[in-house]
């Protein structure tokens, strides 16, 4: 019995090799999409935290379809469990999905023993995302802000108007509250690549007119445009 129970615990030769194998196959690929997503990332909501994710989860996958083997029983048990698991840290950004899938790919791959497909397939998904980076795909050609001026006494005259149409392409005033001499008017403003260089020498154009106490120039957007 105890005999029995020994042989138990051996793990044939070539079963622990093959799943070594895929296991650093899959954590050295793993680690590479992790040196990807934080060399091409851009945006405010960046979490040092997601990389050790994208590094774990290739070789988990990979072990679990070292278990499954083929085995409909152990498949159909992975789908319940995670059935069962919620999920509840919400993806900001639609690309942090995209790496997730790529992970577990690979770890797929690696886990039914494709290692040279996985290799192959992840420098061509890196060779792409490198190419999207550097050519700026995706990436806006304006950015929409938010202009806040108020100031005491003397209102904003057409030449203000015509300033920032001079500095923006497309102006339209939000909203306007005048309180005794005190007044606050706020712009929504569109400015091209071009014109956004230049959004310091329109605040400070706008600061030195008569009657401005104060500027401010906001960006409502939540993240950065790749």
């Amino acid at each position: 019995m105890w005999q029995q129970i020994v042989e138990s615990f051996i793990i044939p030769g070539e079963l622990t090799l093959s799943l070594f194998t895929a296991i650093i196959t899959a954590l050295a690929l793993s680690f590479f999409i992790a040196l990807v997503y934080r060399n091409t990332h851009r945006g405010l909501n960046y979490e040092p935290a997601f990389l050790t994710t994208l590094v774990l989860i290739a070789p988990i996958v990979a072990l679990v379809m070292f278990f499954i083997r083929g085995d409909l029983v152990l498949s159909l048990g992975l789908i319940g469990s995670l059935a069962i698991i919620r999920f509840r840290t919400p993806i900001k950004d639609t690309r942090d999905m995209v790496y997730l899938f790529w992970v577990i790919v690979v770890g797929l791959g690696c886990g039914t023993e494709n290692w040279s497909l996985a290799l192959l397939a992840t420098i061509l998904i890196a060779i792409i995302v490198f190419l999207l980076f550097a050519f700026e795909y995706g990436r806006p050609r304006h950015s929409d802000f938010v202009l806040v001026v108020s100031g005491r006494g003397e209102r904003l005259t057409a030449e203000t108007a015509g300033m920032i149409k001079k500095y923006s392409t497309r102006s339209r005033i939000r909203s306007q509250d005048l309180i005794d001499s005190d007044w606050e008017i706020v712009y929504e403003l569109r400015f091209t690549l071009e014109q956004e260089k230049k959004a310091e020498e329109f605040i400070r154009r706008v600061k030195n007119l008569p009657g401005v106490e104060k500027v401010s120039l906001l960006a409502p957007q939540l993240a950065l445009p790749m």
